[in-house]
């Protein structure tokens, strides 16, 4: 659990939202010039630019909490991404020896708009989850079991692998976690993304016949037969990313015979059928890396999140960048952190009137960050 403080009041919201973005940012750029060093700004790849401007650091969720926890002037994150990232900034800026570091002085955590939420983390909740536990506890050995949590869910997720020895992965390392649980026992259940876990373990030669999907909304057994449980290598949660999952295998037809040599870019998060057809498939890191590395001329259909595509777009004008999509399709609740909401929270915690703080559990983080670490212990 986390508990936000001073929980947004769209009244006092209502001057901000009047401003024009020109003198918004003249506010902000105030409040940082203020608070110096001891504020840090962060900007997920998804924001939009208006935000991202603003920000100091820019990144994927866990390497923007690990870089603005290595910094030792900071005392106050402002999270310009969803809530479970600001969680994540939480436990891995007030762990304790960062804690032992600055005195007990914790670093508090804002995140902008409280209703910046993630549909995906949302898809595996806690209660759910436990349920879901208990209900495989009946049919096949739960201690041969270890629990994946992908990094975009709730600090009440990841503390729940961090109690059953389980571990959490990103993007970019899901492969090595997988084969690091492997390693320790026979099964793994992977949320909230099924696509991510289908993708990874599908690499790694586990068959689909051996990955059935849970679905914590069926009667029993998540849908599945008690044979299917124990046949399975890896349970898959029923859980997607609203904008990966709008891709198509007909988008990549379309852009294919559109646009002859063009090469498809996506993320894993993305339908198993639109990963079979692209060129290239990787994390937002990877996905950034592999255009800023590609010659000029080079023509890409990328599938992830709008404004980062059209950010790549304008950096790279050399090569010729497309949306994989004929329909807009933006991360709708990263979208609600604008500079209204930026200046609110930045205005009010130079105030020293904090609204909408991110604090979680000190439980919950604790055993949070033993699944973290877990993770960054993997090679």
């Amino acid at each position: 659990m986390s508990t936000a403080i001073e929980p947004k009041r769209p009244a006092e919201l209502a001057p901000y939202k009047s401003l024009g973005n020109a003198a918004l940012a003249e506010r902000i750029a105030a409040v940082r010039a203020e608070l110096g060093s001891r504020l840090l700004i962060l900007g997920h790849h998804y924001q939009q630019d208006q935000v991202i401007a603003h920000s100091d650091l820019r990144g994927d969720s866990l390497q923007l909490s690990q870089m603005a926890a290595a910094s030792r002037d900071c005392r106050s994150i402002v999270f310009c991404g969803v809530h479970f990232m600001a969680e994540t900034a939480d436990i891995v800026a007030n762990r304790p020896e960062k804690l032992a570091e600055r005195n007990g002085e914790r670093v508090t955590v804002v995140l902008p708009d409280l209703a910046a939420g993630c549909s995906m983390a949302d898809m595996a909740e806690i209660d759910a989850v436990e349920a879901a536990w208990a209900e495989l506890g009946e049919v096949i050995d739960t201690a041969d079991v270890t629990p994946v949590t992908y990094i975009n869910s709730a600090a009440s997720l990841k503390a729940f692998c961090g109690r059953h020895g389980g571990i959490v992965c990103t993007s970019s390392n899901a492969a090595a976690v997988l084969q690091w649980a492997f390693a320790r026992t026979r099964r793994v259940l992977f949320f909230p993304d099924q696509h991510l876990g289908r993708n990874t373990a599908r690499a790694m030669g586990v068959p689909l016949t051996q990955m059935p999907i849970w679905d914590p909304h069926a009667e029993s057994l998540g849908g599945n037969t008690a044979a299917a449980l124990q046949e399975s290598k890896v349970l898959l949660w029923r859980g997607h990313c609203s904008v990966h999952q709008m891709f198509t295998a007909a988008h990549v037809a379309q852009f294919r015979q559109k646009y002859p040599g063009i090469k498809i870019l996506v993320h894993p998060e993305c339908p198993m059928e639109v990963v079979d057809l692209a060129d290239s498939v990787g994390s937002t890191s990877k996905i950034m890396q592999t255009v800023e590395q590609a010659p000029p001329g080079t023509k890409w259909a990328i599938g992830t999140e709008l404004h980062l595509v059209n950010r790549l777009k304008q950096d790279h004008p050399d090569q010729e960048i497309h949306f994989l999509s004929p329909v807009v399709c933006m991360c709708a609740t990263m979208y609600r952190i604008d500079l209204a909401h930026l200046c609110w929270s930045l205005e009010n915690l130079a105030a020293g009137t904090p609204v909408n703080v991110i604090e979680v559990d000190p439980e919950v983080a604790r055993w949070s960050l033993v699944a973290l670490e877990r993770m960054l212990a993997v090679k």
